[in-house]
């Protein structure tokens, strides 16, 4: 059912939060089960876990960390709320997607398995944030910014940015990583692109 966004229901603090804390926990379990396979992802958490293998470090800490010059934007472009909630919702993912390492050890998945899972679970997750006025900061925020002033999809905005983010990754990663890593990429904007849309609800 598609809600009027005039006339759709503010719902209560705690039922906002209960949402963007579930959308977190899905976009963390994505990025948990695609870094178990070595692959990537596009946008800020794809950038994040380049930087990660390449160096060996946290992909929590460096996903935060390069979330950071964002925010300003978020805030300047959408608000106080929208900053916030960004703010938030990053340091969520950021935290859970390092408290699922020891809680949830995946010994070993295929890498096609891994990119469905993480395209599904991680599109399921950033629709959440969407229409709870959250995002996971960097790309995403610009892709929001795209849809509403210029009505370009914001699962259309997220794939050309990762064309050129996976034709990095071709240097690093083997090359059947990176394929299995753009199904992972495109089932997660496929979903995105199908499923979101303005004049479904929002809280605000």
């Amino acid at each position: 059912m598609v809600a009027d966004p005039n006339t759709a229901p503010h719902y209560a603090v705690h039922e906002d939060v209960q949402g963007l804390l579930v959308a977190s926990l899905q976009a963390a379990l994505g990025i948990h089960l695609l870094r178990a396979a070595g692959l990537v992802t596009g946008g800020t958490a794809g950038f994040a876990l380049i930087l990660s293998y390449l160096g060996g470090w946290s992909f929590g800490l460096t996903f935060f960390l390069v979330n950071i010059p964002f925010y300003a934007l978020a805030y300047k472009a959408r608000g106080r709320v929208f900053f916030l909630k960004s703010l938030a919702t990053v340091t969520l993912v950021s935290l859970l997607a390092e408290a699922l390492k020891p809680l949830f050890d995946v010994g070993a998945i295929h890498p096609g398995a891994a990119a469905v899972l993480f395209g599904v679970s991680a599109g399921v997750g950033l629709l959440g944030l969407f229409r709870h006025s959250g995002s996971l900061g960097g790309v995403s925020i610009v892709a929001l910014i795209l849809q509403d002033r210029f009505g370009i999809r914001a699962g259309l905005t997220q794939i050309l940015h990762d064309v050129a983010l996976f034709a990095a990754a071709a240097f690093i990663l083997p090359p059947d990583r990176v394929l299995w890593s753009l199904l992972g990429a495109l089932v997660l904007n496929l979903v995105i692109a199908f499923n979101h849309r303005r004049d479904w609800y929002v809280v605000s």
